[in-house]
């Protein structure tokens, strides 16, 4: 699975978002710099995320395991491999 970048071209650089990863938008003033910032963003979101359901699921009884994302598929077939998640 690969994740979208998406750059605008602002007066004072570049404003960036990961597509498919909400609260991932970012700034800078190179292209470079907001890739790094991205990359970032989206490390920080998942950790956020992580936590937060590490929390909600404190001294429930759950299974947690690795789910691969297989990389080459298409958004509609992603959708139904996940669907064995849920």
């Amino acid at each position: 699975m690969q994740l979208t970048a998406i750059f605008e071209k602002v007066p004072k650089g570049y404003i960036g978002f990961v597509e498919e990863v909400p609260g991932t938008r970012t700034r800078g003033r190179t292209l470079e710099e907001v890739r790094e910032k991205l990359a970032d963003a989206v490390e920080h979101v998942l950790e956020v995320n992580r936590a937060r359901a590490e929390k909600t699921l404190k001294g429930k009884q759950v299974i947690r395991e690795s789910m691969p994302l297989p990389s080459g598929m298409k958004r509609a077939e992603l959708l139904q491999h996940l669907k064995r998640y849920t």
